[in-house]
């Protein structure tokens, strides 16, 4: 693994700023809390710089996505012919941009000023980390173990993040299955692969490993596809997923695992025979078992008491402070608000401008020292086929609000634009309205390269933008974007 080699790396002992974790939003944080003064910062890393997003999630599963994205929007326009993903050149190309050597990141903050540490940080007392691990030394220097105490002036911040979570079934982690971890940095694909789970991480590894292909069969506690968003979404996943003979199992209950022969040979691989696995009481085996079945708060071993976490999460104030501690600070996963790499840097650059006007003596009165968006203006997307883009609450958390929800939808693939970009568009739209007030409280898009409609809905939500006055944001003729105007049209409450 590479760590970088850093010369002139400060051996102090004290900083401004001292943030745990140095992933996306640990490196925002850092960034923001010292950018324009002569702040001193600097960033705790047990493993890699740059964090899991960069090497072993978002961005390696984006990567593998790309290929079978473009192969197939290929195959669905008769001017082109012959479009096949050659694996060896996809994975190449994954490694390009998640390799593992984290030199750049570690470059990118000494360039900014943000000095580096490795190893495990705990809070071991008031603006106190104490590190221990891998060296407990300045990025580039010779592993020596023992540990060291670093002292903040103003604050610490934690953006520890998440881990996989893996079932308390019997057998299953004697199985050594793989978590996301393993099946974004995959080197061989495997013949057949069951995939614990129906979210994010299941669906969009269901469709690479069956592009790629493998035998793919997803085990499904429930009974749809990525419940949190609307239920037509996942009907239209499921639906999808059924063509590319994907095979879903709902209410699929998972009650033993077993793999003869399992022998770890060191770096990570593993060898041994296929999985068995039991099933509503059937047989079932596979090549390879992936857990996809959710994420658990990395705080254990974080040093903090046990009062201030809850269900393992740190929960924090809307200025990211952790109650009853002005110098203490989470963001990103750990504190549970939004388990989505934007919303993690975003809550990271409100942290920053917190520790910079408190460290400033400056009063925290404007929306830029508090998070708002985490209150129901969330957007995400999912890169499965077809993609889910959506911001805000759904039509249910609406209702179950009281608000006054009228609803409205569309067929995407009646737009001009949809059907000139692949023939047999297939794909839907629904804005969620707060009648009361007529503005957008929600949106939801399926459908293929939907993920770069999100953020106009994002913009309408976030702003409250009256719907009267989106009548008056023209799409362009002929993009998929004027699926706007066939909303706004069906809803058919035209400004006088």
């Amino acid at each position: 693994m590479g760590h970088g080699s850093v010369r002139g790396v400060s051996d102090r002992e004290t900083w401004d700023v001292i943030v745990v974790g140095g992933g996306p939003p640990g490196e925002n944080a850092a960034q923001y809390s010292i950018e324009g003064s002569d702040r001193t910062a600097v960033i705790v890393e047990k493993e890699l710089v740059g964090g899991e997003c960069s090497y072993w999630a978002c961005v390696p599963s984006k990567a593998l996505l790309r290929p079978v994205e473009a192969v197939d929007a290929a195959k669905a326009l008769p001017g082109t012919r012959g479009a096949t993903i050659d694996v060896e050149a996809a994975l190449k190309r994954r490694d390009y941009f998640a390799g593992h050597d984290d030199t750049s990141q570690v470059e990118w903050a000494r360039s900014v000023g943000i000095d580096v540490v490795r190893g495990r940080g705990r809070v071991s007392g008031e603006r106190e980390i104490t590190v221990t691990g891998s060296d407990g030394g300045p990025a580039g220097a010779a592993s020596g173990g023992g540990e060291r105490v670093l002292r903040a002036r103003h604050a610490v911040v934690l953006a520890t993040g998440t881990t996989a979570a893996v079932p308390d079934v019997p057998g299953l982690r004697d199985a050594r299955p793989w978590i996301s971890r393993d099946v974004t940095n995959l080197h061989e694909v495997p013949a057949s692969v069951a995939i614990v789970g129906g979210g994010v991480v299941a669906c969009e590894a269901a469709v690479w490993l069956r592009a790629f292909g493998a035998e793919v069969t997803m085990l499904v506690r429930g009974n749809a596809l990525l419940e949190k968003n609307e239920p037509w979404a996942g009907a239209l996943v499921a639906e999808r997923f059924a063509e590319l003979g994907i095979d879903v199992r709902f209410g699929a209950s998972l009650t033993r695992a077993s793999r003869p022969g399992v022998a770890d040979t060191g770096e990570g691989h593993v060898h041994g025979g296929p999985v068995e696995l039991t099933v509503d009481g059937e047989s079932l085996t596979v090549a390879e078992v992936v857990v996809a079945a959710g994420r658990v708060p990395a705080s254990a071993g974080l040093g903090l008491p046990d009062h201030v976490i809850e269900r393992g999460y740190v929960p924090v104030d809307d200025h990211l402070s952790v109650p009853g501690y002005d110098w203490l600070y989470a963001v990103g996963d750990l504190n549970g608000r939004a388990l989505l790499t934007h919303m993690g840097k975003y809550q990271a650059r409100i942290a920053g401008a917190v520790i910079g006007a408190r460290a400033e003596g400056r009063p925290l009165d404007g929306p830029q020292y508090l998070d708002l968006a985490d209150h129901d203006k969330v957007p995400q997307v999912v890169f499965c086929d077809p993609q889910v883009a959506a911001v805000g609450i759904t039509a249910a958390q609406a209702r179950h609000r009281g608000l006054d929800v009228e609803t409205v939808e569309y067929d995407l693939g009646h737009v001009t634009g949809a059907s000139l970009q692949r023939d047999g568009y297939k794909g839907r739209a629904a804005l969620v309205i707060d009648a009361s007030r007529d503005v957008l409280v929600g949106a939801t898009f399926v459908g293929p390269d939907v993920a770069e409609l999100v953020h106009a809905a994002t913009v309408a939500v976030v702003g409250a933008v009256p719907l009267s006055t989106l009548w008056h944001a023209v799409p362009s003729f002929p993009t998929v974007s004027e699926i706007w105007l066939r909303l706004l049209e069906t809803r058919g409450k035209v400004p006088k």
